[in-house]
């Protein structure tokens, strides 16, 4: 029993010390990658659902002119989902056709999720749910009569019908190494305005809205890294409140204390929060743009991804 204890302890020993050689190589540039700084990941592919569900914002508004006016069981059905029949109101219709089903929205909280969000909101434009897409099977009175053929969410009465135009898929993204300290890049840069349904967090798979489009050269099928500095965390209202809270042990002759700006203290050791690098939070790629924003969709996260956290096109794609 003590020889196979020993055994164990020695494969183990050697495990780490192997391990240990393997991540104490530096590369070319003499930086020592691991695990944990330069981590190995994969990118999840958008479906269709993601690619006609993102939303958008664009300052060119939607005429209202044709819309849903009801359904089949009008008044007592107010929501119509894949299979029902609606109702649309307005001109123009033909059997056959398809339509997009989208609706303005409005955020009920009006509470800002970081400094200056209804200024860059402003500037980028109306945010649009896309909520399904119906066919015209025929038109009756004053009304086209049509099939909901796909849904994001149950379509209301109001809700408004633009023709349906097809976009591209998304191309799969091979697994590669992220780099969780990379400098910037100097190449485009921007910032996220707010995730769908006006979410202030986003996840790997959720959609999210920046504030570059067409005019400033943005495709389908980008990728941005999402990166955030110390500073904008001690910005936060939320979480600076943590750089505030004491972070020595009782026994520091000298506790050190976070500071936004570099002077010269007598007590103890500055912790300069601008000294401390920037770092890359996940990735997103681009499902759709407008010339003042983009919809994108995260398709790699380390962590949360915040509304107001900043950009830049990652300069693998290029």
């Amino acid at each position: 029993m003590k020889k196979t204890g020993l055994l164990i302890l020695l494969m183990a020993t050697i495990g780490w010390a192997q391990q240990s050689t393997m991540v104490a190589t530096p590369d070319a540039s003499g930086i020592i990658n691991t695990s944990v700084n330069v981590p190995f990941v994969r990118f999840q592919t958008p479906t269709a659902a993601d690619i006609y569900c993102a939303g958008f914002l664009t300052k060119e508004r939607i005429p209202k002119m044709n819309y849903v006016n009801g359904g089949l069981n009008t008044p007592n059905s107010t929501k119509f989902e894949i299979g029902e029949l609606i109702y649309l109101n307005g001109k123009n219709y033909q059997p056959g056709q398809l339509y997009s089903i989208v609706r303005d929205v409005k955020d009920m909280n009006e509470y800002e999720l970081y400094t200056g969000q209804r200024k860059l909101l402003a500037a980028s434009g109306q945010p649009y749910e896309e909520i399904g897409r119906v066919r015209v099977l025929d038109i009756r009175s004053r009304s086209a009569v049509a099939q909901v053929e796909y849904s994001c969410d149950p379509i209301n009465p109001g809700d408004i019908a633009v023709p349906f135009v097809e976009r591209s898929p998304i191309a799969f993204r091979s697994p590669t190494h992220f780099d969780r300290f990379a400098p910037a890049n100097g190449k485009l840069s921007g910032r996220i305005l707010l995730g769908k349904d006006f979410s202030g967090f986003m996840a790997t798979g959720m959609k999210l809205y920046m504030n570059m489009g067409s005019n400033q050269g943005v495709k389908v099928g980008d990728y941005f890294k999402v990166v955030r500095s110390y500073t904008a965390t001690l910005n936060n209202p939320v979480d600076s409140l943590s750089f505030k809270a004491s972070t020595s042990e009782d026994t520091q002759l000298h506790p050190p204390s976070f500071e936004a700006k570099r002077f010269t203290r007598t007590s103890g050791p500055d912790i300069h929060v601008s000294d401390l690098p920037r770092r890359a939070i996940g990735e997103v790629v681009v499902l759709n743009v407008t010339p003042t924003s983009s919809s994108a969709m995260v398709v790699f996260a380390l962590e949360d991804v915040y509304a107001g956290d900043m950009v830049e096109l990652d300069e693998q794609q290029q």
